[in-house]
């Protein structure tokens, strides 16, 4: 289990992390997530030690992690996979890590196979591709078998196959019991993995929810209506907190209704509805549509398309 407890870090003038709260509870996959600047790395960081918080504490397992006297078999983290010495093989680094807490060769080996190394075990490091360097911080991380797994963007340089067994590994971990935590930027594979989320904006806690609820709560309700009689739908649910939109006479998209209840107005009035769907909204809307305002970099596709010579959808001498 991981404890947060009013946890602030300052660098300088910049506030980083603001008070913040949580707990990772062990037996599910819980995502971390949070927009560029927002606090995610210096809390992993604030976590394990590598900082010093201005105010508050975090805890492993109830103590703090420094003061853990086998650190690596209580938290295994992956916060940078380039860290690994370039000069030494890969089973020299395991077992250079492993000596710290009394780990010896067969557990090493055992964990190359797991991550897939096993062939290329006495390869130097610096050898290694992106997603070979990322297979090698993930075995460094469960080498200790850990009761806690904090790792950040796993899967970067992975190819799909790789992607899937990080997923069903993740998954295999939470089932033992395990704490997982994971943060990544890719909300397909997110979505397809963590079970509950936190989202932070800015260095405060914008969500702790289960998924589900998380993208329930974020976007609302969105439903595919396709009727005969669009204007008589349209003034039968215009109001207050329902926006409607329409690219094809006869065919809306509805926010802020349930399809039972467009059903229901429908029905009474007698408007005929050929087809009434609820949209299902995916992670990463739910996610962009929450950290709108918490965003600190913003890119605009519009000023890059005119910057490089491209016509703008706007410019009428386009043509």
């Amino acid at each position: 289990m991981i404890e947060v407890h009013e946890l602030t870090k300052r660098f300088g003038e910049n506030l980083a992390v603001d008070h913040l709260s949580f707990t990772v509870q062990p037996g599910v996959v819980t995502g971390f997530l949070g927009p560029n600047g927002a606090g995610k790395s210096t809390t992993m960081r604030l976590i394990l030690g590598l900082d010093r918080p201005t105010t508050g504490y975090a805890l492993v397992n109830g103590r703090s992690y420094v003061d853990s006297p086998a650190p690596i078999s209580e938290l295994g983290a992956l916060l940078d996979a380039r860290n690994a010495d370039k000069a030494r093989s890969a089973r020299a680094h395991l077992r250079a890590l492993g000596a710290t807490v009394g780990l010896g060769a067969g557990r090493v080996d055992k964990l190359l196979e797991v991550v897939g190394l096993t062939d290329v075990a006495h390869q130097k490091a610096g050898s290694f591709s992106l997603g070979m360097g990322q297979r090698l911080g993930i075995a460094a991380a469960l080498l200790g078998d850990p009761k806690v797994v904090m790792l950040d963007e796993p899967v970067n340089g992975l190819d799909p196959d790789g992607i899937l067994w990080m997923r069903n590994l993740l998954k295999d971990l939470a089932a033992e019991g395990r704490t997982v935590l994971l943060s990544s930027h890719l909300m397909s594979e997110m979505e397809l993995t963590a079970e509950h989320l936190l989202v932070i904006g800015r260095g405060r806690i914008m969500a702790d929810l289960p998924m589900q609820q998380f993208i329930a709560e974020a976007t609302g309700n969105h439903v595919h209506v396709v009727t005969p009689d669009g204007t008589a739908l349209r003034d039968l649910l215009a109001g207050p907190g329902v926006a409607l939109t329409s690219d094809t006479p006869g065919v809306l998209d509805v926010e802020g209704l349930t399809a039972q209840e467009i059903g229901i107005r429908a029905a009474q009035s007698g408007v005929v509805l050929y087809e009434l769907t609820p949209i299902e909204p995916s992670l990463e809307e739910a996610f962009m549509t929450m950290t709108r305002d918490a965003v600190e970099f913003h890119g605009d596709t519009a000023q890059h398309r005119t910057e490089t010579g491209a016509p703008r959808a706007d410019d009428k001498d386009a043509a």
